[in-house]
């Protein structure tokens, strides 16, 4: 029996800048495709340029005439993130609108940055939270909404503040999660952070639930040579409507939470359907891990410390 079709309608986008992360494939690339079809000027950093090409021609065949660029991004890389941050401030245009959807998910292996973080903590958390701290000035200038994408698997766990990097002992999963802890965190801390010094700026989380995006498929550079069992059974259940959402439906949550006018600085959105792994994007309540503004404050300070980037208006 097909499934009901699942949308949500963004609104007219024209004249609004946007930055989205991690779109030159899947979810990332159908929320800039939904970005620039509402008539946004949007701005796809990316590692891959070949990958960001064929992206770009995937948005201009669903959006004719769309505004979208390339820049170049390896989250994995301080110093990359540095350049963009330049790039962009060198463009002085207002940022309306930044998605921080790009992550990588569970190498079997410890892996590191090219500053020698563990791979998921240094991309998934502070690669983007230092970008955040780059184009602060652009943000403010553009009193811009910041969605930050976290993960299902942020609603239990907690940071291990004695091994950030997971030096003592490597758990796939449980570096995920504290990676995606460690950035929910951080996002929320944003938005109170823009409230109390006035910069203009909302930030909110969303989650895409569970559905068959890349993020679990063979990723040679990761380690991974294969998709994994994971993968497969996420998209058999997809396949059929069981339960989980779909890599049309994943993207919802994070334009709802962008773009939505009645989306709420501070909150968090994903799948509103059993167990929130699939179905129709709404507000949920806040992961336990999440609401701890001490724990927040000290992601903060130590992000600051580790990446050497001032998260302040400069």
């Amino acid at each position: 029996m097909p499934r009901t079709p699942i949308d949500i309608t963004v609104p007219d986008l024209s004249g609004k800048r946007a930055v989205v992360t991690g779109a030159s494939d899947g979810m990332g690339l159908g929320i800039a495709t939904r970005l620039a079809s509402a008539g946004a000027e949007v701005v796809l950093p990316v590692r891959n340029p070949r990958k960001g090409e064929a992206a770009i021609a995937t948005i201009r065949q669903a959006a004719p005439g769309a505004d979208v660029s390339l820049r170049s991004l390896d989250l994995s890389s301080l110093e990359s993130v540095a350049a963009l941050g330049d790039t962009l401030r060198s463009e002085d245009r207002p940022i309306h609108l930044l998605i921080n959807n790009a992550g990588v998910m569970t190498p079997p292996n410890r892996q590191t940055t090219a500053d020698g973080f563990e791979l998921q903590f240094g991309t998934n958390h502070l690669g983007h939270a230092a970008l955040v701290g780059r184009l602060l000035p652009l943000l403010i200038a553009g009193r811009a909404r910041v969605t930050s994408q976290v993960s299902i698997a942020a609603r239990r766990g907690r940071i291990d503040w004695d091994d950030l990097n997971s030096e003592r002992s490597y758990d796939a999963m449980r570096a995920y999660r504290q990676s995606k802890i460690a950035f929910g965190l951080f996002g929320l801390e944003l938005d109170r952070r823009s409230r109390t010094h006035g910069w203009g700026i909302t930030s909110n989380l969303s989650h895409p639930g569970v559905a068959p995006t890349s993020l679990l498929a063979a990723r040679p550079e990761l380690g991974r040579s294969r998709d994994t069992p994971q993968v497969r059974v996420i998209r058999a259940l997809s396949a059929r409507g069981v339960l989980l959402g779909t890599v049309e439906t994943a993207k919802l949550p994070a334009l709802m939470a962008a773009t939505d006018p009645t989306a709420r600085p501070g909150a968090l959105y994903g799948p509103r359907g059993p167990g929130n792994l699939g179905g129709p994007p709404a507000e949920q309540r806040m992961y336990p891990p999440l609401r701890s503004v001490e724990e927040a404050e000290r992601v903060w300070a130590v992000s600051e410390q580790l990446t050497g980037t001032t998260f302040a208006p400069v």
